[in-house]
């Protein structure tokens, strides 16, 4: 490799793309086009990037494979920032074997914190865990340990374990000033940030009040019965009944709970549940069906009791019943929390995120477009969504798994 090419090369690791075209920026080589593809993807022109990542995969020789899969596992990067999450994840797998194969342990480790870091934006925790589980960070320079720490602290707070997550996050803010890369530094400080700002309300008694991740794990650690309107469940002490799927018997739960200890009539129950205000007969001998599903459901925790009016939920061991919500409610709240962390999104790649199909996700951001609340650029398949981050609050308790979309 030539001296131009070093150069370059220890310029885009110091977080110097500039520094980095001023040596590459006239040469069609195949290293030079993979060092220029990278430098314009730090700059921000990320399609221009993933272009010349391509032309340098295709002008490498058979004999080249480790910068192929090199490439490879940039183009990834780039897909991940533009939230192309239909990016075929087999490709970066092959490349992160091919690398570990020729002993890039440094690239191959990289591609692994990608894999956990789409795992984990598409809410599945446990896989994303087990992508980092054989990695060792203290073997890998600054920049790459502040990647992994980032990654563990974005695990840590979807489990809602801030203690773990403050440690992380601590670890990555110490290899960011050793890394001396100020987008890297910029990275873990706004990180850090979602610790500091409201990720739920509470609401008991009549009363809310904005809660801290901390405060969340505290709530969910204690004896209180907790009805979870961010992940559609009732909690208590480690025991979690799901109630996503029955959307029904989760309206007439949060009601009881709101309301609790007191009762709530019967016709207010109906209009949360089944949506008319003014019930019949056979809007009441349904809700008598549908509590009698909710009184199964949580047999263990609490009993539905009848009275004058309507009924009243009764905890078995809970000292007090309480309301866990997201920070701001609203019909398409999934989509928007998505759409808070200030990328751009298709719709496939939402719908992926959400576990939901993409024409339902079409309708919601044409419902959030009309309502000034999102907007769109490109057309097409080139088509993306973004809005301005919510200020002030955090999307850590909407993004933990797949969310029903309403």
């Amino acid at each position: 490799m030539d001296s131009l090419i070093t150069a370059a090369a220890r310029a885009l690791a110091a977080g110097d793309p500039l520094g980095a075209l001023k040596r590459v920026a006239l040469r069609d080589d195949a290293p030079a086009l993979a060092l220029r593809g990278i430098a314009m993807a730090q700059l921000g022109d990320l399609d221009r990037a993933k272009a010349l990542l391509r032309r340098a995969a295709r002008a490498f020789g058979p004999k080249e494979a480790v910068a192929r899969a090199r490439c490879v596992v940039a183009e990834a990067e780039i897909a991940l920032v533009t939230r192309d999450l239909s990016w075929p994840t087999k490709g970066l797998d092959a490349a992160r074997a091919t690398l570990e194969r020729h002993g890039d342990q440094l690239n191959a480790a990289h591609a692994r914190h990608l894999e956990a870091r789409r795992l984990l934006l598409t809410g599945q925790v446990d896989a994303a865990e087990r992508t980092l589980a054989d990695l060792d960070p203290t073997l890998f320079p600054s920049a790459s340990r502040a990647a992994y720490e980032l990654v563990v602290a974005g695990i840590a707070m979807r489990r809602i374990d801030t203690k773990r997550a403050r440690a992380a996050l601590d670890r990555a803010a110490s290899a960011a000033r050793d890394a001396r890369i100020p987008a890297l530094a910029a990275e873990v400080e706004s990180a850090s940030r979602i610790l500091d700002t409201p990720a739920a309300r509470l609401i008991a008694r009549g009363e809310e009040r904005s809660l801290l991740l901390e405060d969340v794990e505290a709530l969910l650690a204690s004896d209180a019965l907790v009805v979870d309107a961010c992940r559609n469940a009732v909690r208590q002490r480690g025991t979690t009944i799901p109630l996503a799927t029955r959307p029904i018997l989760f309206a007439l739960a949060r009601a009881l709970a709101e309301a609790w200890p007191g009762d709530v009539s019967r016709d207010a129950l109906v209009e949360r549940a089944f949506g008319p205000k003014h019930a019949d007969e056979s809007h009441r001998a349904r809700l008598r069906v549908e509590v009698g599903r909710l009184r199964a459901e949580l047999r263990t925790h609490a009993d539905i009791g009848a009275t004058k009016r309507g009924f009243a939920l009764a905890p078995r061991r809970a000292p007090e019943v309480v309301v866990l919500a997201w920070p701001v409610e609203e019909q398409h709240a999934a989509v928007l929390a998505l759409l808070a962390d200030g990328e751009s999104w298709s719709s496939s790649a939402l719908a992926l995120a959400l576990s939901g199909s993409q024409r339902t996700v079409q309708r919601a951001l044409d419902a959030l477009a009309g309502a000034g609340k999102v907007q769109s650029f490109g057309q097409g398949r080139a088509r993306r969504w973004m809005t301005p981050p919510l200020p002030g609050f955090t999307t850590t308790l909407l993004l933990p798994a797949s969310l029903p979309i309403e």
